[in-house]
C-alpha cells in the first residue's frame, strides 16, 4: 500500500513471557498515546593521506530503540506486563518485540525494556505509563506482501 497514514495506524506487540513468548503471548499495550523511534549509529572515522585531509567514514554498528508514553491500565496484559517490570533487571526485563508498519511491513526484534516511568501525575490525571524498547541484537525486518 502507498499514501500516508495517521501514526495510529501503526501496531505494537510485546511479548508478556519474556523471550520465550510464543505468538499467543504477543500482545498489545493498551492505552500508549505516543512513539518514538530512534536509531543510534556507531560510526568510525579515518582521515587517509590520499583523500586530501578529507574524512572517510564507515557505519559499524546500528541501536534501535522505541520510546512509549501513555496511561497505566491495570488488568491489561501487555500494561501490566511493561508496569511489572519495576525492579527488574538483567534477564527479567528481556522480551520480544513486533512493529507492523501501516503498509503491512514488520520489524521484529529481541529487546530489553527500560520502564521509567510506571505511574503518576497530577491528581486528576489518569497514572502514566512510559517506556522504552531497546533492540538487542539484529532486527528482522520484513516488507509486506506485494
Amino acid at each position: 500500500m502507498t499514501g500516508v497514514y495517521p501514526v495510529h495506524n501503526n501496531k505494537f506487540k510485546i511479548g508478556t513471557a519474556g523471550r520465550a513468548s510464543t505468538v499467543a503471548e504477543m500482545v498489545v499495550v493498551k492505552d500508549l498515546e505516543t512513539f518514538s523511534p530512534s536509531i543510534d549509529a556507531n560510526t568510525e572515522e579515518w582521515t587517509p593521506m590520499d583523500q586530501g585531509g578529507w574524512v572517510r567514514r564507515a557505519v559499524t554498528g546500528k541501536g534501535l530503540t522505541f520510546s512509549f508514553s501513555g496511561k497505566r491500565n491495570y488488568g491489561d496484559p501487555g500494561n501490566d506486563y511493561i508496569g511489572g517490570l519495576l525492579i527488574g533487571t538483567g534477564q527479567e526485563v528481556e522480551s520480544k518485540f513486533e512493529w507492523e508498519l501501516p503498509n503491512g511491513d514488520k520489524l521484529t526484534m529481541d529487546c530489553v525494556i527500560n520502564l521509567t516511568t510506571p505511574a503518576g501525575g497530577d491528581s486528576t490525571n489518569i497514572d502514566n505509563l512510559e517506556f522504552e524498547v531497546l533492540s538487542d541484537g539484529l532486527p528482522v525486518y520484513t516488507p509486506a506482501a506485494p
